[in-house]
Formats: structure tokens, C-alpha cells, sequence
């Protein structure tokens, strides 16, 4: 009997030191509820952060615990709620990271170096804590989704606000623009078509498209990747290029076809449901002298139309324009710091400026004469613009300033009620964090 003891307590000891050995090496950090953080979370947090060409900075590990805390108090929750996550979901994520990361990093090579392991083993210890962060935001999500506030809440949030307080606003200005990209002719577009049909024969002759995308596709957003998208469903690409993407079998390699943006050959990767992976090749439309002259000449008669009054600017702007993103707005610009309002005033210092200077003379309702630009994607066309309305600076005020302060009173309201669901969920959870962490401040509450 004492030898079979004996036994059993070598066994105990020995489990126990490798327990211990390996707590060394990734400890428990913090227990929330019938969860833990451990300390290779944190690490494999900070390593994205670096990654991603940020400065190394410790105490940005305060923040992760937090954000991991946050997290896993959410994801015990949408258990109760029976808030799921699919794998497609998590694929995307994840595949979006990776592109971002490869990207800052300068290449996959040099992200699996700095990483020390291949993208193949990263993405699959990503995948948890990836899916958790999903179930996490959807749990948030379900929690604000049916929130709104009145004009009381609005008029009753502005003021509480102090006078000496409320917040003093740029210039701002409501302006619209009728944009006109030259059009080749089909005897224009045929060198091009003749030179991308020469790189898919070189393909199908044996040539690695990878290769040949990263070395001729002029698409700035997937070129260094070898001209691959991540898994996208129908909603991602332009019409044409959708239903080439869906039609193919994976391993076949399209046609030339055309799109907005030019000339495609695309293979598919791989089918998963209504998603797809490719890959494409894009040799884009340069204009010719030609054709940009014909562009200046229907933008300066669109402009004789609308200034004498024969067709109003809205009318002009959705039948004339080649900017998708104003002309189904009546060619009125939106605040791109302000997306979810859609609001058409803008600061001045947001404008573009080459608009910016095209505003500078003209006085509300006037127009500006048509003028050649070229804009953040490399297409050039020309363009006139017009000021619909200036406010000057000033501070806050319901009249002037009611979306705005309407978005902030949404906002606050949000953060009241997240603030409100925690502190409840912190005083009926177990928490416990270890002593590593006592000097953080944000986790101050958390204790």
C-alpha cells in the first residue's frame, strides 16, 4: 500500500511541476465568470499591434486586457441569448486581417518571419479569438440595436452641456460636383484588350498568375497579393465582375471582360456557398487626348444647361455624372468623417483641394467653371462643382448644428446603456486579475 501512495504522489508532484512549467509559459492572467484570459491572449494581441508598424509600447497591454474582459463578458452572455457565428464569418475576418497585416508588414514573408510560424498556423490560432470577437460585437450590437433618441433627448442633452463648453465649428459647406471621365472608343480600348488577351494565353501556357498579376495587374489593392480578393459574396464587386466571379468553376481562368474600370481576366480559387475566392489581372482605361477632349466638351455644355437654368444641377448631376457616389445623391457630396448621418455639410478643411480652390470664388448658388482634376484613385476626367450653402464659424447651436448634435446625443445614450449593462454584469460576475495588472487604471473598475 505505501509504495502504491508513494506512486500516486510522484504522479501528483509530477503533474503538478508541469502544470507549474507550464504556467511559466502562459499563465492564466485573468478569470472573468467561467472564463480565463491567458497571458499568450495578451501576447498574440501585441504581436498584431506590432505587426501592423505600430511602436512597441507595454502598457498598450492594459488596453488588450480590457478589451479581452469586455469580450468575454459579452460572449458569456450571447451564449444565454443563443447569438451564433458562422464559419464564412469568421473567414472573412480573419482573411481581411491577414491582408491588412501582409500589407504593413511588406509582404507574407515578412510577416511569417516577424510572426515566427506560417500564415496557415497564425490563422488557426487566430480562429478562436477571432470567432469570440464576432459573438462579442453581435452581443453588443443586440444590446443597442432598438435604441433611438427624440428631440426632447436632443434638446435636453445640448443643454447640459455648459455654454463655456459647447464645441465652436469650422466653416462648413453643402457642395455638389458633376464629374466627366473620358470614354475610349473600341478602337482605343483595343491595344489594351489585345495586350491583357497576351498575358491570359502566357497564363494558360503554363505562367503563374500570381506571378503575372504582380507583375502587370494595375489594380493598387490586390496587385502585391497576386491579384487575390478574400472570400466575397455577391455584394462586393461591380456587376460584370460578380457574375464572371460566380460562373466559373474553380481552377477555370475568364475571359476578357470588361468592367467601370477596365479590362479583367479572373480565375476562381475556390467556391464556398454563395461565397468566392479569385483572383484577377486589370489593365485599366488610359485616356487619350481624344478622349479627354470630348469629356471637356459635354462637361462644358452640361455646365451652359444648368447655369442658364434649362436643367437644374439634381437632374443634371443623376443623368450626366460618372461619380457613383454623388450622382444618386443629386451630386451633393457627404461628410466622409460623418458617413452614418449623411450629412452634406462638411468642414471646409475635409474638402479636396482642388475643390477647395474651386469654392473659393464663388458665392452661394453660383458654379464653378468646368476644370480638369484627378482624383485619390488615379483617374483623371474634369468636373464643375456648386455651392449649394456656407455656414460660417460658430458655436453649437440646435438650429445649425441639429445632426450633429443628434448623433452625439445617440452616442451617449449608447454609452450610457453599455456603461449600465457592465456594471450590472460586474457585480454578479467572479473577476479576478492578476497582480501583473493592479497598475493599470482602466481596469481600476474591473477590481
Amino acid at each position: 500500500m505505501k509504495k502504491y501512495i508513494s506512486l500516486f504522489l510522484f504522479l501528483i508532484i509530477a503533474l503538478t511541476s508541469k502544470e507549474a512549467r507550464s504556467q511559466e509559459i502562459d499563465k492564466v492572467v485573468a478569470v472573468i465568470g467561467a472564463n480565463v484570459i491567458l497571458k499568450s491572449e495578451i501576447e498574440n494581441q501585441y504581436a498584431q499591434y506590432l505587426a501592423q508598424g505600430n511602436p512597441a509600447d507595454d502598457e498598450i497591454k492594459c488596453y488588450f486586457m480590457q478589451q479581452l474582459l469586455t469580450q468575454k463578458l459579452l460572449s458569456q452572455q450571447a451564449v444565454i441569448d443563443s447569438i451564433e457565428v458562422t464559419e464564412d464569418e469568421v473567414d472573412d475576418n480573419i482573411n481581411n486581417r491577414l491582408r491588412y497585416m501582409t500589407s504593413r508588414a511588406g509582404g507574407q514573408e515578412r510577416l511569417e518571419q516577424f510572426l515566427n510560424r506560417s500564415l496557415l498556423q497564425y490563422k488557426e490560432e487566430m480562429r478562436p479569438d477571432v470567432r469570440e470577437q464576432i459573438i462579442a460585437n453581435k452581443m453588443q450590437r443586440k444590446i443597442t440595436e432598438n435604441i433611438d433618441v427624440t428631440p426632447f433627448e436632443i434638446k435636453r442633452f445640448f443643454e447640459s452641456i455648459p455654454t463655456d463648453s459647447l464645441p465652436n465649428f469650422n466653416t462648413e459647406v453643402e457642395v455638389g460636383e458633376i464629374v466627366f471621365y473620358p470614354k475610349l472608343s473600341e478602337q482605343e480600348k483595343k491595344p489594351i484588350y489585345d495586350r491583357l488577351e497576351g498575358i491570359r494565353q502566357e497564363i494558360i501556357d503554363g505562367k503563374d498568375f500570381g506571378t503575372m498579376a504582380r507583375l502587370y495587374s494595375q489594380d493598387p489593392g490586390s496587385a502585391a497579393d497576386g491579384g487575390e480578393y478574400p472570400f466575397s459574396d455577391r455584394n462586393t464587386w461591380v456587376k460584370e465582375f460578380t457574375k464572371t466571379a460566380f460562373k466559373l468553376k474553380p481552377g477555370e481562368i475568364s475571359n476578357v471582360f470588361e468592367t467601370e474600370f477596365g479590362y479583367h481576366i479572373l480565375e476562381v480559387l475556390e467556391r464556398r456557398g454563395e461565397q468566392v475566392r479569385v483572383r484577377h489581372l486589370l489593365r485599366t482605361f488610359s485616356p487619350t487626348p481624344e478622349s479627354l477632349e470630348k469629356a471637356k466638351n459635354l462637361a462644358d455644355s452640361v455646365h451652359k444647361l444648368v447655369e442658364s437654368g434649362k436643367v437644374d444641377f439634381y437632374t443634371a448631376a443623376n443623368r450626366f455624372s460618372d461619380d457613383e457616389q454623388s450622382k444618386y445623391n443629386g451630386g451633393m457630396l457627404l461628410n466622409s468623417e460623418n458617413v452614418q448621418s449623411r450629412t452634406t455639410f462638411i468642414p471646409v478643411d475635409q474638402l479636396d483641394a482642388s475643390i477647395f480652390s474651386a469654392l473659393d470664388t464663388l458665392e452661394v448658388g453660383e458654379y464653378s467653371r468646368p476644370s480638369q482634376f484627378t482624383g485619390p484613385d488615379g483617374k483623371t476626367g474634369y468636373r464643375f462643382v456648386f455651392l449649394k450653402s456656407r455656414i460660417p464659424p460658430h458655436q453649437a447651436n440646435l438650429e445649425q448644428d441639429y445632426a450633429k448634435l443628434k448623433e452625439a446625443a445617440m452616442d451617449d445614450k449608447v454609452n450610457r446603456i453599455i456603461s449600465e449593462w457592465f456594471e450590472a454584469r460586474r457585480k454578479t460576475t467572479y473577476i479576478k486579475i492578476d497582480e501583473d495588472y493592479t497598475s493599470c487604471e482602466d481596469l481600476k473598475i474591473w477590481m
